[in-house]
Formats: structure tokens, C-alpha cells, sequence
């Protein structure tokens, strides 16, 4: 029996693809061979590569400005492959942080270059706000400004994207990534790792409008020289092949689901389900504010913290696992992507209803 999956990645897959990935392990389409075995550069993955890569631009409206990069190393590698990228010029960043992602980026960066601190969302009670465009100090002509566009740990999202002009704006989405339209126009750098709403772990897409190519710093490992992996159309070396395979039927099946706007409407029901259900209880309390709340990640508090074990091992017998928050903010997470159904979260608040009419 299948579980309801809220793991915050690896997370939960549509089973649809997992069944289509299961049927083609052994031979894909009549190759007689997986795509595990396939070399990257034979014209059957080259099919599936160019496949996902016009899909996933399709899904996103990418302009013709921009360019999809299939990389390695994550989302966290990013923290690092970014300056090396783009403080060639101007080796100075201007930063708002908004949890332990973002605050990851700053300080890596500082390895780099100067990384200024310009805005933050942390409050008494921890990261709980995503600034306003009003709040950012921004430095004199810094090489991009980041942002992390959802934080997976503490489930602040930002929905305001602001035009910077200029400035390139460089957003890791990883946790959000094609749970909704996005304007991708307003980005010169777009990034996510692949184990959210993407598909497996592995594959981590870039998408880098084309004037930042060459803004590398001269330390900066060719492999993870965007100039360079783009001139090779992300094959400069063997690339996370199975990954991109799973990503491109991702790509497939939120077009079935109808696209980005059609699995937007399905996750603002589930979100607000579950919002709804901790704001009508003393008993489970969300700290972040109602403009900023992730409707990927919801972490969510027991008032009486000493009934966390007992919740969890209520919810694990009734198949509702991976809700025990990150260690670093404790209490509870319900990470509710593109793959996870309404009735996985009908069923979870059920279950808090349940739990707490039995412990008032």
C-alpha cells in the first residue's frame, strides 16, 4: 500500500510517471535497452533531452532571452556556482534573506566576493515575513541580487516579484518551481533542484538569460561554467541522464494536468485546506504571515509541544508520513507539491481534527 508522502524532497512523485518509468526500465521504447544505459550523446537521449528541454520551456513561457541549463550539484551547489558566474565583473551581491536557505547562499558567497545583507525576513519568532521591495537596501551597482523565492524549512513564499531594472535578479526556486506561472522574464537567474516538482534527485535546472554568460570568475570550474555547459547544450560532461528522463515525463504530465495554471488552482485548494484547518484551532498554530505563507511547505506548531511523538505516531499509522519538521525549527511540516493529491490532505486534516478532539 502506497503511503501520503509530505516529505520535503526526495518528495512525492506523480504515479503516473512512476508507473511509465517502471514500464520502460528494461527496454525504452523498443531500444531494447534503459535509459540508464543509453550514452548521452546517441541520438535516444538526445531525444529525450531536447523533448524535456522544449517542454519545461513551454511550462514556463522561458523567452528566447534566456537558456535552460540541466546541471549537477543541487540547489546548495548553486550557492557557490552562482558568484563564481557572475562576480567576474563586479565581485559584490546584494542579498534578502528570508530562512536557512537564503542565509546558506549569503554566506557562501562571501567566499567569493563581498555579500551584502539588504534585507531580512526574521522576526522574534524566527523567519516568518518576506521583506517588501520598500525594506531591500540595496548596494551601489551590485553583479545580481538573490532571493529565495520559498523557503522549505521555515514556509515563507514571495509572491511579489519586484522589477529591479538592471540589477539581475537571481531567485533559487527550488522548492516551488513549476507549482505555478511564474514570469521568468523578470529573472536573469531562475534555479531549482529537480527532487520537489521536478522529479528525482539529481538534476538541478538553470535558467540564465543569455548577457550573464560571460561574467565568470577565472577560478570557476569549467564544468560548472555556464558560458561553457551552455555552447555544449549541457552535455560539456555525461549529464544526470535518468534524472532528466524522469523530469521530462514530469514535464508531460503537468501538461496533462493543464500546465502550470491547472496544478496552480489544484494547490491553492490544498494549501487552503490546510491553512484553514490550523487557523480554526488553538490547538495547531502557523507562525508565518498570511501574505508570505509557502503553499508548498506549511510547517505548523502543537501549542503543547509534548504531544509531537504522539501526533507523528498517529499520523504514521494512518499512512501520513514525513511530517516531523526540519530539525532546526522543530514541530511539524507538511510539504504538499504538485504530486501530492487533495486526498492525501483531506486525510491529514481529518486526522488533526481526530487528534485533537481526543486531546482537548
Amino acid at each position: 500500500m502506497r503511503v501520503f508522502n509530505f516529505s520535503a524532497g526526495p518528495a512525492a512523485m506523480p504515479e503516473e510517471v512512476l508507473r511509465q518509468a517502471a514500464d520502460e526500465m528494461l527496454n525504452w521504447r523498443d531500444s531494447g535497452m534503459s535509459v540508464m544505459e543509453m550514452s548521452h550523446r546517441g541520438s535516444a537521449f538526445s531525444s529525450i533531452h531536447e523533448e524535456a528541454l522544449l517542454d519545461l520551456r513551454e511550462l514556463l513561457q522561458v523567452p528566447a532571452t534566456h537558456r535552460i541549463l540541466f546541471l549537477q550539484g543541487g540547489g546548495l551547489a548553486e550557492n557557490a556556482i552562482i558568484p563564481m558566474n557572475l562576480f567576474g565583473v563586479k565581485p559584490r551581491a546584494d542579498f534578502v534573506v528570508t530562512g536557512s536557505w537564503s542565509q546558506k547562499s549569503l554566506t557562501e558567497a562571501r567566499k567569493y566576493g563581498t555579500a551584502h545583507l539588504a534585507a531580512s525576513g526574521e522576526t522574534a519568532r524566527g523567519f516568518t515575513r518576506a521583506p517588501l521591495r520598500a525594506e531591500w537596501q540595496l548596494s551601489d551597482d551590485p553583479a545580481y541580487v538573490y532571493l529565495c523565492t520559498n523557503e522549505t524549512i521555515h514556509g515563507v513564499e514571495t509572491f511579489d516579484i519586484p522589477d529591479l531594472g538592471d540589477i539581475p535578479l537571481v531567485a533559487d526556486a527550488s522548492s516551488h518551481l513549476l507549482s505555478r506561472p511564474m514570469d521568468v522574464a523578470k529573472y536573469g537567474v531562475l534555479f531549482g533542484g529537480a527532487q520537489k516538482n521536478i522529479g528525482i534527485a539529481g538534476v538541478t535546472v538553470v535558467i540564465v538569460r543569455e548577457d550573464l554568460l560571460d561574467r565568470a570568475l577565472p577560478i570557476c570550474p569549467t564544468a560548472f561554467e555556464w558560458k561553457t555547459v551552455a555552447a555544449h547544450n549541457s552535455m560539456y560532461n555525461t549529464p544526470p541522464t535518468y534524472a532528466i528522463y524522469v523530469a521530462g515525463l514530469v514535464f508531460k504530465w503537468l501538461k496533462k494536468q493543464g500546465g502550470l495554471a491547472g496544478i496552480e488552482a489544484r494547490n491553492i485548494e490544498k494549501a487552503k485546506l490546510l491553512y484553514d484547518t490550523i487557523d480554526a484551532s488553538n490547538f495547531y498554530l502557523n507562525n508565518v504571515e498570511r501574505a508570505a505563507r509557502s503553499r508548498m511547505n506549511i510547517p505548523f506548531f502543537l501549542a503543547d509541544a509534548t504531544r509531537n511523538e504522539d501526533f507523528l505516531a498517529g499520523a504514521q499509522a494512518r499512512g501520513l508520513v514525513q511530517l516531523k519538521g526540519h530539525k532546526s525549527v522543530g514541530g511539524m511540516r507538511a510539504s504538499v507539491y504538485n504530486a501530492v493529491p487533495l486526498k492525501a490532505v483531506q486525510t491529514l486534516v481529518d486526522y488533526m481534527k481526530e487528534f485533537e478532539q481526543r486531546r482537548a
